[in-house]
């Protein structure tokens, strides 16, 4: 099981916070399965276009569009009572918790995850609440995106991650 990354967006939809989980490589890559965005000439030879690497504050914005969206979308669909909660594709699985004050708590993971709604709520409770919300030199608001710079947070994110399963090696993007 792997976590692939993490996000917070604040109620005026700033990412404040972003964090990268760089996946351990798998032993077993081969797949006769061919690679999304791959092309099989008449000849037998297979190219493979690359996806090209998106700054940090455009995935940022997509991945709140995308969760914006799916929200919307369930609450039309379904009513007021329906909540969305994960989507999942052939490459991952977004998972999102929304907080009363309208914190947004995304968790994109491995496809065989189960829902993560209860992982993003203790986070948001244990380490958010503790470290980030009681901390006096927080800011309450977070103008223009900016992040939550708080060690303890990131330690204790990093602690409650690798306690899991052993996610692989950590990389900081702060929006």
């Amino acid at each position: 099981m792997v976590v692939y990354s993490f996000y917070i967006f604040d109620r005026h939809t700033e990412c404040i916070y972003s964090r990268r989980w760089t996946p351990r490589p798998s032993s077993d890559s081969k797949s006769n399965r061919p690679l999304s965005g791959s092309s099989t000439f008449s000849n037998g030879e297979t190219t493979v276009s690359r996806r090209k690497e998106l700054s940090k504050e455009d995935d940022a914005k997509l991945i709140f569009g995308t969760v914006f969206s799916l929200r919307n979308m369930v609450k039309r669909l379904g009513g007021d009572d329906d909540n969305f909660l994960s989507y999942r594709t052939n490459e991952y699985k977004l998972h999102y918790y929304e907080t009363p004050t309208r914190l947004k708590f995304v968790m994109i993971t491995d496809t065989r995850m189960n829902n993560m709604r209860i992982a993003l709520h203790q986070i948001w409770v244990n380490l958010y609440v503790e470290y980030v919300v009681k901390n006096p030199l927080s800011p309450v608001e977070h103008p223009g995106g900016v992040g939550v710079a708080n060690e303890l947070f990131e330690f204790g994110l990093e602690r409650f991650m690798v306690s899991g399963n052993g996610y692989g090696r950590s990389t900081f993007l702060r929006c």
